[in-house]
Formats: C-alpha cells, structure tokens, sequence
C-alpha cells in the first residue's frame, strides 16, 4: 500500500508501507510456507510469443485456487449465496518461467483476515520446492445484491482461520 511519507532527505513523497526498504528484494518462499495446495495442468494457449506462461494466466491460478478451496470446504456458493467477494487489490512477483506442458501446484494461505475483508497470500510452484512465482489478492465480501461490506459470513471465516 502507498502512503505519503517524509523521506529520510526532509522532502515528502510516496512510499511503499508494504515494502518500506525500497533495496529489499522479493524472494521465493519453499512449499512448507503454505497451508493448502491445487495441482492445475498448463494449456497450450498459455503459453505466449516468448515461450513461457503468460503474466495474466497466474492470476487466473490464484482466484481458481481460492475460489475452488472454499467451494469444496462450503465456504463459498457461487450460485445461490448471498455474499461475494470482489477482488481489490492483487500483486505478482516472477522468479522462474513456467510453460505447457507443465502442471503447476498452487499454495495458498492467508495473511490477514478482517471483518469484510481477507488477505489471501498465493505461491505457484513448478517442479522446484521454491516458488516459481508469490502474490497476493484481497477480496472484500459484500452483499450480492447491494454490493456493500458486510461481515464475514461464519462457515467462511471458519474454514479461512484454517488458512491462517
């Protein structure tokens, strides 16, 4: 998140809260930093011009994790409930190319829960114990109907607390 801050030099500007340290570097996490995990299988069309899977597709993998983890564990009816969650706010880091044919294996875990709101903290993994690639998503879960905050619905935030 930016906020604006006096810099180190007197002036004001914009800094990172996130990642205060400007010099500090991302780096990739190993499997055991995630509490639940979807195989997901590459397609061709994945792939883009420079041979490797596409920038866009990972976010693609982050929501179908998430999304499929609360589905099977009866957090989340996307048919007949009455509380959705709209993303707003995601971030990608990329260490290492992924391309067809691999399967990709999806940690997801979760950083933050609020009242309205979780963070949601994603790792994908190649073939290596470390992460090919790490982000991050917040979802705010609203009334479906009048799109406004409301509280975490109680089976949600059950099976969330297991992500912590």
């Amino acid at each position: 998140m930016w906020a604006w801050f006096p810099r180190a030099s007197g002036k004001t500007g914009w800094q990172n809260q996130t990642m205060p340290n400007s010099n500090s570097k991302p780096l990739p996490e190993p499997r055991s930093a995630y509490r639940a995990f979807r195989s997901i299988a590459t397609r061709w069309m994945d792939n883009d011009a420079y041979g490797h899977v596409n920038n866009v597709v990972y976010y693609s993998w982050f929501d179908t994790a998430v999304n499929a983890y609360l589905i099977e564990n009866g957090a989340l009816d996307i048919h007949a409930g009455e509380t959705i969650g709209l993303v707003i706010e995601t971030h990608c880091n990329y260490f290492a190319s992924l391309a067809f044919p691999q399967t990709v294996h999806v940690g997801i875990r979760v950083a933050r829960l609020g009242t309205s709101s979780v963070r949601y903290e994603v790792g994908i993994f190649g073939d290596s114990d470390l992460t090919a690639a790490k982000g991050h998503f917040v979802h705010v879960y609203v009334d479906k109907q009048t799109r406004r905050p409301v509280p975490l619905p109680s089976q949600l935030k059950t099976v969330l607390e297991t992500l912590l």
